[in-house]
């Protein structure tokens, strides 16, 4: 259950000013520098370009504490640019195949996300986090059928600081799962950050026989289709079995913090990176 919440979560960011102790505490983990092509998880494989970096799940925990986010309590994946003027995690959700044959209503989904935002800013109250008001959809949710992808980004604002942050979300579908992809990028550079980052993407691949396409009669079924891989699974199936303290409890536990601002010294950064490559 806390697995999933935390999966939810993701698409949620808010600003912060890295100090240069730790952009050097950045550079000192174990990131393999491209070109290389490493597996995320067993499931998939990313051919990581020149100029980028890419972290396993244990320098991924290390990445969190230092950007004070909780910790992933499943397998979480880290490609940047060395510049790290944007950053995506990548997770694995083994859900089983989802249907692609459901119609989105962007107006009902943005209705479910901001009811669970409310009902996870009395966590944040509780433990002293600022609290998010979600302004909309950035780019609301957009079905690729030939890579068999959805993509959407939310528009949320920091409470206290009043800033605004952006994440953009990508679920990849495959024959068992589906990959999970938040970019964290600053709401000014989201564009530019989104095309930069789908051109790395180029280099993704589910394993042989784990394709959307390889699916068989036989095969495992998720319990929910496209709508719910943006509002939450495990809440969607609460609901339709009328299950609401589950979903109460759901949406207090499921946030978590992705921190942003690593631009502001994106520079600083990049020396490091380099010497270290």
């Amino acid at each position: 259950m806390k697995g999933l919440a935390r999966k939810w979560a993701t698409f949620v960011a808010l600003s912060l000013f890295v100090s240069m102790s730790n952009a050097s505490a950045l550079s000192d983990l174990p990131w393999q520098f491209g070109p290389a092509k490493v597996q995320v998880g067993p499931q998939a494989t990313i051919e990581v370009p020149d100029g980028y970096a890419f972290l396993d799940p244990e320098g991924t925990k290390r990445l969190n504490v230092l950007m004070e986010n909780p910790p992933d309590e499943t397998d979480t994946y880290t490609l940047a640019p060395t510049d790290m003027r944007w950053t995506a995690f990548f997770d694995y959700d083994d859900i089983g195949y989802v249907k692609d044959d459901e119609k989105l209503d962007p107006d009902d989904i943005l209705k479910s996300v901001k009811e669970g935002t409310e009902e996870s800013n009395k966590e944040r109250r509780s433990r002293g986090w600022d609290t998010l008001t979600l302004v909309g959809w950035k780019n609301p949710p957009q079905y690729d059928t030939q890579f068999k992808s959805l993509a959407w980004s939310f528009l949320a604002r920091n409470d206290k600081s009043q800033t605004e942050v952006v994440n953009y979300n990508a679920r990849i579908l495959g024959r068992s799962g589906v990959m999970n992809v938040v970019l964290v990028s600053d709401p000014e550079s989201l564009d530019a950050s989104v095309a930069d980052f789908k051109g790395a993407l180029d280099g993704f691949a589910f394993a042989p026989g784990q394709t959307y396409t390889d699916f068989h009669a036989g095969d495992r079924v998720a319990e929910y289709g496209l709508a719910a891989l943006i509002t939450g699974g495990v809440a969607a199936v609460a609901a339709k079995k009328g299950f609401f303290a589950v979903i109460a409890t759901f949406f207090a536990a499921a946030w978590k913090f992705i921190l942003i601002g690593l631009a502001a010294v994106g520079g600083a950064i990049k020396r490091l990176f380099g010497r270290k490559a």
